[in-house]
């Protein structure tokens, strides 16, 4: 049964392209595709099996079920874990090979506990807040955290930060963070703590914090071809993954003065051909890119008609006649058709993660 209904087009060949054009920029460096919240709304299981093959690929992802989810469908890279690590955690850890994230002296005691109790103990990394004010050790107990793990005989795998403004044009906050992070690493070496991997780096970074490469690059948006802010130099090539596409299921031809959908606010200047798109809010759309905003149609651009549905979405196609069952493009890049989903983005005072998270409901993802 061929059902009609929105469809966010997965393009792998661009995903490919996008992450050779990435590691051509940054050198030979291990790179962590981050593949959390669904693959950033592209469909993480299809977005990792599309690259794990490439060399010196590891998986971010966010929750132990996100891991357990790629395990279960076959991915054998490494995979990292951003969340709070918990003690109930180390098992499975150990079991399907996860990396953790210990950001608190709460994380490295149940990881020694389980060490002297088991004699083994998962990788993990450990995370310093340098300025995100979110998780990871305070810079000033550096001491005691690296005495701690040297005591204990941990081995940590890695060790990393974030950035808060990388992705902005004034990078002295960014600068500031990079600064503590180069300091925090001189520290360890004097406890002699060797880390597999240093990482502070996101898609932010890349285009504007060379100095902060070191051996592993973190990449989520800018590996789905987009920009991660409007601020920063987009001196990687890169193109839209995803394009957001939806079906015409039925066209009508109004009258000057017609009124359309909820509210009335859109009102028809002319005889128009009105059409019903099977996609709404339930579905991804944002909602309010209905104030100003167009689809794209066989190259053309047409306006939406009036207030975004649950379910569907009018657009006024002028003279142009189009046929049900053909779809028109929302965002990305397809057929002929684009829309940069940045530019929606900055209209409707968004930003493209949550543009790009939002798509789900009955939206099917398409692998092309």
């Amino acid at each position: 049964m061929n059902l009609i209904g929105p469809k966010a087009y997965i393009n792998t060949g661009r995903l490919k392209q996008n992450l050779w054009n990435i590691r051509r920029h940054v050198g030979d460096r291990t790179i962590m595709c981050v593949v959390k919240a669904n693959g950033y709304g592209h469909g993480a299981i299809q977005i990792a099996k599309a690259i794990s093959r490439e060399p010196g690929i590891i998986f971010g992802v966010f929750a132990v079920e996100e891991a357990v989810e790629l395990r279960e469908n076959g991915l054998e890279n490494d995979i990292f874990i951003f969340s709070r690590m918990q003690a109930e955690f180390i098992p499975k850890a150990i079991e399907l090979n996860l990396i953790l994230n210990a950001c608190a002296m709460k994380d490295l005691g149940a990881l020694a506990q389980y060490k002297t109790e088991h004699q083994s103990v998962p990788k993990f990394h450990i995370k310093f807040d340098t300025g995100m004010t979110r998780l990871g050790f305070d810079q000033k107990d550096q001491n005691e955290i690296f005495s701690f793990i040297k005591e204990s005989v941990l081995k940590p795998q890695g060790i990393y930060s974030h950035f808060a403004t990388a992705d902005e044009g004034d990078l002295s906050y960014a600068e500031s963070q990079l600064n503590q992070f180069n300091k925090i690493l001189e520290t360890s070496k004097s406890y002699e703590i060797e880390f597999t991997y240093i990482h502070c780096s996101n898609s932010g970074a890349i285009l504007n914090v060379p100095e902060a490469y070191f051996n592993l690059i973190r990449v989520g948006m800018l590996l789905y071809g987009v920009s991660p802010s409007d601020e920063v130099p987009m001196d990687v090539d890169v193109e839209p993954v995803m394009s957001f596409c939806g079906p015409i299921v039925n066209v009508r031809k109004v009258i000057a003065g017609t009124q359309v959908s909820y509210g009335g606010v859109y009102t028809t200047k002319k005889d128009t051909n009105i059409g019903v798109i099977q996609t709404g809010f339930a579905d991804g759309f944002p909602r309010p890119w209905y104030e100003k905003g167009f689809v794209s149609y066989k190259g053309q651009y047409f306006r939406i008609a009036g207030r975004v549905c649950m379910d569907q979405l009018m657009v006024d196609f002028g003279d142009t006649e189009p046929e049900e069952g053909e779809e028109v493009l929302f965002f990305g890049k397809k057929d002929g058709n684009e829309i940069p989903v940045e530019m929606i983005a900055k209209e409707i005072a968004s930003t493209t993660y949550i543009l790009l998270t939002a798509i789900h409901g009955r939206t099917k993802r398409v692998v092309i």
